[in-house]
């Protein structure tokens, strides 16, 4: 049986920065996975460029049972000591805005930089290997496609349910009730709305339009890009909402984000009276948007003058703009969901090690845990704070 001080379950984002980190501590490290290459959802992540951290990491940043327990590992390994690691390996970056940083070329060199640093900690990664069975005595035994191996510390970073094509399954859920850990209900995050209504046959006719909104749900609410879709809305203000949201529960759109909508209508009955409220409104939608709210609201009057409009109607349509509910049917699920929300119960593991408080030596990491991040980095600077925080410790 070939032995190591760590074993480690998956080759994503916290499981290389957990086995960099123990390498370099001098600890003998294997990491298997069991798809034919490491770390596909890095390269995939932010279009091919790698959302790789944010300059602005808060703990309110992210969603969890236990909102207080990211903030250990977070405030030991920052997103600055990750701009570091980038930095020393010349990777060129950009701030696309709101402090998310990518990668100026391919997200292919946050890879490379993972696994030439596990190289030169010794890090042994294999991939292509099943784990067949897990038993725990004096350390751990594995039986795998590849063999049998055994060591010290067992550390299981193997992602979560979204996205199976990519390798997402709830295998590290399996393993964590196995060992006596509870694990709380999963659903997607950061996931498009879909719908069946009226409001879905106009996001199939408005698919590919753009337009920035203010979009709310429950008490939450996200100002940026909505995208129509032939299945619904995606974007990122739907995407950061849907971690939210909560089957049957309505969403509100504000398609005049941080303006006052009845102001701005009255403001067109005073400056271009004589004008249709089509035109009036070219200037702050699309015209296809338009079309389809002047169907939906005014159709009656949408060949009459602003002048013309009863100052009741105007400020009743006004205000339909600044409060417009949807109701989501669903969300499209796992298949494109970025994240998994829920997962592995932070009450059974430590906020400094990562480590179950059951069984000493057992680690849980990145999106296993019960901690979600927002889009735009967060979900990268855990995976690099758990994994770090992990590697520390075993």
């Amino acid at each position: 049986m070939n032995a190591f001080d760590v074993v480690i379950l998956g080759a994503g984002a916290a499981g290389l920065m957990c086995a960099l980190t123990a390498g370099q501590r001098g600890r003998r490290v294997l990491v298997l996975e069991h798809a034919n290459k490491v770390g596909k959802k890095i390269l995939m992540s932010g279009g091919g460029r790698c959302n790789f951290t944010n300059l602005h990491v808060e703990p309110d940043r992210f969603l969890s049972a236990n909102p207080d327990f990211c903030k250990s590992a977070l405030s030991r390994y920052t997103q600055w000591d990750f701009i570091e690691l980038v930095k020393r390996h010349r990777i060129a970056f950009h701030d696309k805005g709101a402090g998310q940083l990518f990668c100026d070329g391919s997200s292919k060199a946050i890879l490379d930089m993972l696994l030439t640093e596990c190289e030169r900690a010794g890090a042994r990664i294999d991939t292509r290997c099943e784990v067949e069975a897990i038993d725990a005595g004096s350390g751990f035994q594995l039986r795998t496609s590849l063999g049998a191996f055994e060591a010290d510390a067992l550390v299981v970073a193997t992602g979560g349910l979204s996205i199976p094509s990519l390798g997402g399954s709830g295998f590290g859920y399996d393993v964590a009730k196995q060992f006596g850990l509870r694990v709380l209900p999963c659903r997607p995050g950061l996931v498009p709305f879909t719908f069946t209504d009226a409001f879905g046959a106009m996001c199939g006719r408005l698919a590919g339009v753009s337009l920035p909104v203010r979009l709310t749900v429950a008490d939450r609410s996200f100002t940026d890009a909505v995208l129509f879709t032939h299945r619904g809305l995606s974007g990122p203000a739907v995407l950061q909402a849907s971690s939210y949201w909560e089957p049957g529960t309505p969403v509100m759109l504000d398609l005049f984000p941080g303006h006052d909508p009845v102001e701005i209508f009255k403001s067109f009955k005073s400056t271009q009276p004589r004008a249709l409220l089509r035109t009036a409104l070219s200037q702050h939608l699309p015209k296809s948007v338009i079309g389809e709210l002047e169907t939906l609201w005014w159709k009656e009057w949408a060949d009459r003058a602003i002048a013309a409009w009863p100052g009741r109607l105007l400020i009743d349509v006004a205000t339909r703009f600044g409060a417009w509910e949807v109701r989501p049917a669903a969300t499209e699920g796992y298949r494109t969901a970025e994240v998994t929300i829920g997962g592995v119960d932070t009450r059974d593991l430590s906020s400094k090690t990562l480590a179950s408080r059951a069984h000493p030596g057992l680690y849980f990491i990145g999106e296993v845990v019960d901690v979600t991040g927002h889009l735009g980095g967060f979900n990268f600077q855990w995976a690099w704070a758990s994994g770090h925080a992990a590697g520390q410790a075993v």
